[in-house]
């Protein structure tokens, strides 16, 4: 089990190291001089030169790409072309933010989807059944934007219960932080709540139909029972693939529902980089995203092994 472990964490690194190369290369072939941009049209070519050299982009590739890399490892994210400012410590404060979306609304996900989905294999032929697994459907066609709008139309212009958009740290008033975090993170999760629904469903499914659950079955066990002691450990294997698929689409889809809601996390940060075109800054959030979306595939190898330790012997 050790063994396979460190071999997917040195598939961990190398896929890092990987990306970095992609994401730097993409960045670095893209038209236009950020010097340029940065500095506007009207620049003088004395000021560009000397803003090129403040920042290194009159050096070859290879060492850019070297000195950007050993900032990453160090923390050292350097400075935004557009204001100068350090980006470690903008990029720390505006992912906490997206960490308490995404992590709010993967928590509400899993609390819908799970019981949810087990009620839908349970109930499959009854009507209660029918109308869940197609409610799942109709959730699984909206999109993250559109339900986060017409939540906004119901909950704050026609109701005005919560605020249409912005954002409170919880440190400034926890009751005001949780009035701001309902509506983006329902809206995140909604979708993803419906597709981890139709998961937990088939798993659930496939896991009745096995010998042992029968044989639980022939002793006495009901349905929901032989499925508490024998059947979700069983079930949980494909359902832990989807979790991570899951967390990683919400941390794609939360650049969209931060626009929507005004809120000032990762997503934000992103768009208002590409508009500025402060490369260095789009570069390092791109490598971020990425980054998070590889290690969560690294927690789910790992989490595979801790369901079944099997697993670790196959693969």
């Amino acid at each position: 089990m050790l063994l396979r472990l460190a071999s997917r964490f040195a598939v961990l690194l190398v896929s890092l190291a990987v990306a970095s190369l992609i994401v730097f290369a993409v960045m670095a072939v893209l038209p236009g001089d950020p010097a340029r941009v940065a500095l506007g049209l009207n620049a003088s070519e004395e000021s560009v030169a000397q803003m090129r050299e403040e920042f290194g982009l009159d050096r070859s590739w290879p060492v850019r790409y070297t000195e950007w890399v050993t900032g990453l490892l160090t923390l050292d994210l350097g400075q935004s072309y557009v204001s100068r400012a350090e980006i470690a410590p903008q990029l720390v404060d505006r992912f906490a933010v997206t960490l308490w979306l995404v992590g709010t609304a993967m928590a509400l996900a899993v609390l819908v989807a799970v019981p949810l989905g087990a009620v839908m294999a349970l109930r499959h032929r009854s009507g209660v059944g029918v109308v869940l697994s197609a409610a799942s459907q109709v959730g699984m066609a909206v999109p993250a934007f559109l339900a986060g709008i017409l939540l906004i139309a119901l909950f704050a212009v026609r109701l005005g219960w919560l605020p249409s958009g912005g954002w409170t740290p919880p440190i400034e008033g926890v009751g005001e932080f949780l009035r701001n975090l309902v509506l983006p993170a329902v809206s995140l999760a909604l979708v993803q709540a419906a597709i981890l629904a139709r998961y937990v469903r088939n798993a659930v499914l496939e896991v009745m139909d096995t010998d042992f659950i029968r044989t639980a079955r022939a002793k006495g066990l009901t349905r929901r029972r032989a499925l508490a002691r024998h059947g979700w450990r069983n079930a949980a294997v494909p359902v832990v693939t989807v979790l991570g698929l899951s967390l990683t689409s919400m941390l794609v889809g939360a650049v969209v529902i931060e626009r929507v809601f005004v809120i000032p996390g990762v997503g934000s940060m992103l768009v208002d980089a590409v508009a500025q075109r402060d490369l260095i800054l789009v570069q390092d959030v791109v490598m971020v995203l990425v980054a998070m979306v590889l290690v969560v595939n690294f927690l789910v190898d790992v989490l595979y092994v801790v369901i079944d330790p099997r697993i670790g012997g196959r693969a």
